[in-house]
């Protein structure tokens, strides 16, 4: 479960902006009448839902795109090379040639932790984890390459991890040290390493999410249970892996010559869905199913994965394809669950409603003068209140993060 997210110098972030998830102390009607939006974990209330809202290239998606450049540095850092140049950009107004710096501070099996680095576009600078293992904040490792060359100075550690200075000597400054330590099988790195791995869901598909495979076996009552409630037709779905049919694809074009078998037939998964109009006629779902509802089809198997496995989910423009009403769902499933998360950018002002999010939940993003992203809640607000009407307050512009016609 995450605690708060902090962001400086990614993209069109300057300054530092915090992302806080944990639920503000809102005593009103409408926030007890909405206490299912948070759940409580190690006697702190956390919030299962963030909407961050904001105009065309205001920065809204940078706040995605930064959380998601920061975890993928964790994954993969340790295979990174001296060539490797950091998949993101600093601030190009003022912000090159500073380091950016990423902090996360999270809840692992009840115990909090608090991870954080900063880097250029081509080394790390400085790497930290703490951990509150009996509620006391103690150090794991601390990391400042500017103390360098020797790894004894660059290097603090504790007794949280065996042999320390064995992984140090085998980081070098493209790598991340948790990254490393997990990879060498040290105990507290590995478990970090695993929660981002695991826990931390870039986005419906990818890096970390389950194949396809796994989450249609797990999760098919439940799927056709939603695509129902999307006005689907669809009553049954079946899959199987065979061997992908010999194609025009068998020939490379560009030097006329065969490709081996071994290359072309290879196993995928084939999904078969029957219609109620007529429950004995297959059809393909990759060539016969519209593009939404394929669209429809991945994003809930892995929505219904990461609720029943409390996660986090990262998602950009959350309404992309799909009607209000089943953005509303999506969010209402988050919602029911027990602790999963879901932090999500959108244009969809028709769930700006104090009865439906709570004033902690709902996030802006402007775009300032400097042209730098500024990150701000509705409850910095403290003279909205909770009977006014949010959409039109917001559509008015009176917390800018919307765009300014002339």
């Amino acid at each position: 479960m995450i605690l708060e997210i902090r962001l400086e110098n990614f993209f069109s972030i300057d300054e530092e902006v915090v992302l806080d998830m944990r639920a503000a102390n809102i005593q009103s009607k409408k926030a007890k009448d909405l206490e299912g939006n948070t759940f409580v974990c190690n006697g702190e209330r956390l919030l299962k839902t963030v909407a961050i809202y904001g105009a065309n290239a205001s920065g809204k998606s940078n706040v995605i795109k930064a959380i998601r450049a920061c975890v993928q540095m964790i994954f993969e850092s340790h295979n990174y090379n001296e060539n490797t140049v950091f998949g993101f950009m600093p601030f190009k107004f003022g912000g090159v040639g500073k380091p950016s710096r990423f902090l996360i501070r999270f809840l692992l099996d009840g115990i909090e932790y608090e991870y954080s680095f900063s880097m250029t576009k081509l080394e790390i600078i400085t790497e930290e984890l703490y951990y509150y293992p009996h509620g006391r904040r103690s150090l794991v490792f601390a990391r400042d390459e500017r103390k360098g060359p020797e790894k004894k100075d660059i290097y603090e550690f504790r007794s949280a991890i065996s042999r320390p200075m064995d992984v140090a000597t085998n980081t070098s400054k493209k790598t991340l040290f948790v990254s490393r330590a997990s990879q060498m099988d040290r105990k507290i790195a590995k478990e970090v390493f695993q929660y981002f791995m695991e826990r931390f869901i870039l986005n419906y598909f990818g890096y970390n999410s389950y194949s396809i495979d796994t989450l249609l076996h797990q999760n098919k009552d439940s799927l056709l249970k939603v695509l129902n409630v999307a006005d689907s037709d669809i009553i049954d779905i079946q899959s199987q892996r065979e061997l992908k049919p010999l194609t025009m694809a068998t020939y490379d074009l560009q030097n006329n010559q065969i490709v081996s078998r071994d290359e072309v037939q290879k196993m995928q998964l084939k999904i078969t869905t029957f219609h109620k109009n007529n429950p004995e006629i297959p059809f393909d779902f990759a060539t016969e199913e519209s593009q939404g509802t394929q669209a429809l089809f991945y994003m809930m198997l892995t929505i219904m994965n990461i609720i029943k496995e409390n996660k986090v989910l990262l998602i950009d423009e959350i309404d992309t394809s799909l009607h209000n009403k089943l953005v509303e769902y999506i969010i209402r499933l988050f919602h029911q669950s027990d602790s999963a998360q879901l932090i999500y950018t959108t244009h969809n002002t028709y769930l700006l409603d104090t009865d439906k999010l709570r004033k902690d939940q709902v996030y802006f993003v402007n775009k300032r003068q400097d042209g730098s992203s500024e990150l701000y809640s509705l409850f910095d607000f403290k003279d909205f209140r909770e009977n006014m009407d949010l959409e039109k307050a917001y559509m008015q512009g009176r917390f800018d993060g919307v765009p300014y016609i002339d």
